[in-house]
């Protein structure tokens, strides 16, 4: 008995010593190099990216399909790849975003407004959001409400070519009017 108890100490203090503190953050972090410490080809580990750096979302892969489906113009499965991604990671506003625009594209603006609420919540105003929100309105034929959000996006990234093409294209929106 006094061998196993022997035993799962120096189990214990094996696995205690192989896990280390930061001092700033109280993070008790695993397999992770120690200043000085060096690999097994005898170079430093500084800057080298260990898993704690990477930073990866559980929605990243159906954001990535997703948006490879928008540019395919296969707004509907582009749409439910960006669905999945508001589910899988509810806090990832460029997923609601991209749900927003692919409701637009399948005209279902009501899908598209609490969609592009949610994105604002959580990205705020950014020229993206302003420029999606111009074309949703363009889409609906509120050309004044589509000119305010293009001109906000503008004002935010007036070197974008995604804006200036949807400024000149509202601006031959208004002079083309088709009944």
């Amino acid at each position: 008995m006094r061998w196993q108890n022997a035993a799962a100490a120096g189990l214990l203090i094996l696995a205690i010593a192989g896990c280390q503190t930061d001092a700033t953050d109280g993070v008790v972090r695993t397999n992770e190099p120690s200043k000085g410490d060096v690999t097994a080809f005898g170079d430093a580990f500084d800057g080298l990216k260990t898993v704690s750096d990477v930073e990866y979302y559980a929605s990243d892969q159906a954001v990535a399909e997703a948006k490879n489906q928008f540019r395919a113009e296969n707004y509907g499965n582009a749409g439910a790849l960006f669905y999945k991604a508001t589910q899988l990671a509810p806090n990832d506003g460029v997923a609601w975003l991209g749900l927003a625009a692919c409701s637009d594209r399948i005209r279902r603006f009501d899908l598209a407004d609490r969609a592009y609420g949610r994105a604002f919540k959580l990205i705020g105003g950014t020229p993206e959001y302003y420029n999606n929100v111009g074309y949703s309105y363009l889409l609906r034929g509120k050309l004044q409400d589509a000119r305010t959000n293009f001109l906000k996006a503008y004002e935010l990234a007036p070197k974008d070519p995604t804006v200036a093409n949807n400024l000149k294209l509202l601006a031959s929106s208004v002079q083309n009017v088709e009944r």
